[in-house]
């Protein structure tokens, strides 16, 4: 049974949350980031589900729409560039958007628990950890300390970009975002069975910190790569 909520951010009636066992969720949660993404870059922000009335609403439990495995950059905070509020996003961060165990498990929660449908591999131009990776393969010295562990989860990128003859920064972090994806669902049984069973989706997705727009660069489901805002 659905739970009555908001996702939206004009009065009215409630609306459903938008769980996975509801048919379409995974694209509206998609249409959601995409339309709050539009509302950002045109400065008509509307600062949804940020007010006292809903900090009490949710907090007794959490129905986020969506996860956002994204960069630890300062400048991508999600629930800002999307648009969005209390209990809308689940959020894990890491520099790169590299992934472990405790990534892993937190995404398993959010879609196995939460009923989550939609995952999202937050990236960005001029990214640092690629950045730091390159450098890294360039001079054959590896960094000291934890940041090794980060470099090291961008070289399979690095290693596919080469292999198509691409030295462009911003286009390895497409490449970058796309392997994060595919490792995500690889490493995942859980989040894999979800895709397959058509309840969630996982999307990469592309943010450019100067113009702070968003793109869509990889989707499992493909036909989700398609997904726009919605009319009205």
């Amino acid at each position: 049974m659905s739970r009555p909520g908001t996702i939206g951010a004009q009065p009215g009636p409630e609306r459903e949350y938008l769980t996975a066992d509801l048919p379409g969720s995974r694209e509206r949660a998609l249409a959601e980031l995409i339309a709050g993404n539009r509302r950002f870059v045109t400065d008509t922000l509307r600062h949804p589900n940020q007010n006292a009335s809903h900090r009490a609403a949710v907090a007794a439990e959490q129905h986020p729409f969506a996860v956002i495995v994204g960069c630890s950059d300062s400048r991508l905070a999600a629930e800002i560039i999307f648009d969005r509020g209390l209990g809308d996003l689940f959020v894990v961060r890491t520099a790169g958007h590299t992934i472990g165990p405790e990534v892993l498990g937190s995404v398993e929660y959010a879609v196995s628990v939460l009923r989550t449908p939609l995952v999202v591999v937050l990236g960005h131009d001029s990214c640092g950890a690629v950045q730091a990776a390159r450098a890294a393969a360039a001079t054959g010295t590896a960094p000291s300390g934890h940041l090794r562990a980060v470099v090291d989860a961008v070289v399979p990128s690095l290693r596919r970009a080469e292999q198509a003859g691409i030295d462009d920064l911003d286009a390895i972090v497409d490449i970058h975002i796309a392997q994060t994806v595919e490792a995500m669902l690889e490493s995942s049984e859980a989040l894999a069975a979800e895709v397959a069973a058509g309840g969630c989706a996982v999307v990469g997705m592309s943010y450019r910190l100067a113009a702070g727009e968003v793109r869509t660069v990889a989707a499992e489901p493909a036909e989700m790569a398609g997904v726009v805002t919605p009319v009205g």
